[in-house]
Formats: structure tokens, C-alpha cells, sequence
């Protein structure tokens, strides 16, 4: 079964101070293992991080008509910052590779089951 492991961070700038830039080039190493663990275990389909939401845009059809809305948006608290997407057996084994997603301290790791978006 697929799975997709999302992590979830606060919205907010780019690292700004020295300490802030160590940091995040900290976690990135530290993400790229942990996807390259996957990767060995034969487990992972797809991973990306995703840019800044203030480069993002928004679309959106109501009655018809198009609007368009461009990042960032103010009215998000968190962001998707990026996934994994893992083939495991069971929902518990994949909540078990979240708990050893290194996101999961300091971001949250959301896992969702691949499939229908409406299941009557």
C-alpha cells in the first residue's frame, strides 16, 4: 500500500542569522539520509521538498469563473514543506517510518493512505 508522509511546518521565512543557516542545512542532511534509507530499503517511490508557498499560487473555479490568489498566504499556519511516498504493508509500519522521519522534531509528519478522494 502507498503512503505518503507529509510534513507539515510553520509557514515563515528563510533561515536569516548564520546559527539559522547551520541549523537548516542540519535537517536537510539529516532528511536526505533518511530518504536515502528508504531508498536502500526498497520502500520509497517518490520524495521532494517543496519551495516557499510565496512562490506558489492558488487557483481556484466558483460558478465559472477563475481567480487566481499568489503566495504567500497569510492565512496558512502551517505549510507543506515536502514528502515521502513509501510502498509498506500496513499503516502501522508506515506511522513507524514517520516517527523516525527527522521532521518529526521540529515539523509534524502526517501520514496519509494513497487512494480514492470519495469512496460512497
Amino acid at each position: 500500500m502507498s503512503y505518503m508522509l507529509v510534513v507539515m511546518q510553520a509557514g515563515g521565512g528563510k533561515p536569516q542569522t548564520a546559527e539559522e543557516k547551520r541549523v537548516a542545512a542540519d535537517r536537510m542532511e539529516r532528511m536526505r539520509s533518511f530518504g536515502a534509507s528508504l531508498q536502500a530499503r526498497g520502500i520509497l517511490q517518490a520524495a521532494d521538498s517543496l519551495r516557499s508557498d510565496a512562490e506558489g499560487i492558488r487557483v481556484e473555479r466558483r460558478d465559472g469563473k477563475l481567480s487566481f490568489s499568489d503566495g504567500p498566504f497569510t492565512e496558512s499556519k502551517e505549510i507543506i514543506g515536502g514528502f515521502f511516498l513509501i510502498d509498506v504493508k500496513t499503516r502501522e509500519e508506515a506511522v513507524e517510518l514517520a516517527t523516525q522521519c527527522p521532521a518529526a522534531e521540529w515539523s509534524t509528519v502526517e501520514v496519509r493512505q494513497s487512494g480514492p478522494c470519495y469512496d460512497p
